[in-house]
């Protein structure tokens, strides 16, 4: 973990709101020269704070209106788990991946065009996939909360 100050926090607290800012306008927003500014800026993506910059696009304006949660358990008697960590980054519906502790052993985020898509998915894909012997769907009825911000308060120096 890398030491940040106040002004790191601020510039990682207004960049996750919007990192479409330029330099210029971060500096005039945490009250900095822009130079300084970009010598900050380029210490936190060389130090990987920053890991990368994205546009966050919305599911439905694309087409991709169905949204759900599925947990895959695989069979542990033989070695699936990296055939399957492998896999799944060939699957674009799949936007998030994780292993797990418990009762399941993946926990995946998908998103779909409709039902029939998601049907397509679970019998094309997931359920042939060698070692795979459950799969357990939830759908997304409304989204309460959904941030890529993570939360920085814990760091205040």
């Amino acid at each position: 973990m890398i030491e940040l100050d106040k002004t790191d926090l601020k510039i990682l607290a207004i960049l996750q709101k919007d990192g479409h800012l330029t330099n210029q306008e971060l500096a005039e927003t945490i009250n900095l020269s822009p130079s300084p500014t970009l010598r900050r800026l380029k210490r936190l993506e060389q130090e990987g704070v920053i890991a990368r910059y994205v546009a966050l696009l919305e599911p439905a304006k694309i087409g991709l209106g169905l949204e759900a949660f599925v947990r895959v358990m695989l069979d542990k008697r033989e070695r699936h788990f990296e055939t399957f960590a492998s896999a799944v980054q060939d699957w674009p519906e799949v936007v998030s991946c994780h292993a797990m502790a418990g009762e399941m052993d993946y926990l995946l985020r998908v998103v779909f065009e409709d039902l029939a898509h998601f049907s397509r998915f679970v019998m094309d894909t997931l359920l042939k996939h060698p070692g795979v012997i459950d799969v357990k769907s939830s759908f997304v009825l409304q989204a309460i909360k959904q941030t890529t911000a993570l939360p920085l308060d814990h760091l205040n120096p």
